[in-house]
């Protein structure tokens, strides 16, 4: 059976365009799936990864503080309240973290890694001092007192640590567009919500004797 020379002449020029085609999808670098590829780091607020970087330092300090707690208190409920800082602390260092790591931001050195560093007088990488922090005087100053006066000391310090980092979270939430990425605004929340509670606790356990 023999083709009418147009249909095989219409045949040869549709093989013809899908072959170029398909090789000009293969050898293109712009098209939307290979952009999509280039193109999949998570978008973020500066704000946001400041605040994360910022507060993985403020986060450092509190564990150096409840580092202290152990050899210089009598009180158990000093004790059990430094134990609730550190774990919960330490735990969102992780987070902040990991945070960072999957949006492609750098990640601060902290003193949680590097234990023998927390104690003061011990050379690390100290952040600038954010709203709250104490300065290397006040955590020797932490460092040599005992008994009563540390006791009064870590409370005093530790409600004025939990202001700042309140103050941090409330320069987040007021910077525009800040804060609003699910992570970084339950995280926020939730330190605004956990160290309010634990303000109201210190200062009720400044009013009351040892126990």
């Amino acid at each position: 059976m023999r083709w009418p020379f147009n249909y095989v002449l219409r045949c040869a020029a549709i093989a013809c365009l899908v072959c170029v085609t398909a090789v000009a999808r293969a050898q293109a670098p712009n098209g939307p799936a290979n952009a999509a590829s280039h193109d999949t780091a998570p978008k973020v607020n500066p704000a946001d990864v400041a605040f994360m970087q910022g507060m993985i330092g403020h986060h450092a300090q509190a564990l150096r503080m409840t580092r202290l707690v152990g050899e210089r208190t009598t009180r158990k409920d000093l004790r059990g309240l430094a134990e609730k800082i550190d774990a919960s602390q330490r735990d969102e260092i992780g987070m902040m973290k990991r945070w960072l790591t999957d949006h492609e931001q750098p990640v601060p050195p902290d003193a949680a890694e590097h234990p023998m560093s927390m104690e003061p007088g011990m050379p690390m990488a100290m952040p600038a001092l954010m709203p709250g922090m104490l300065t290397e005087p006040e955590l020797s100053q932490l460092a040599a007192a005992k008994g009563a006066a540390f006791d009064r000391q870590f409370l005093t310090f530790m409600i004025r640590h939990h202001e700042g980092a309140l103050t941090m979270v409330a320069q987040l939430f007021g910077t525009n567009g800040a804060g609003q990425a699910p992570e970084v605004f339950r995280f926020a929340s939730d330190v605004d919500a956990d160290q309010r509670v634990e303000i109201k606790r210190m200062k009720a356990m400044l009013r009351s004797p040892a126990k």
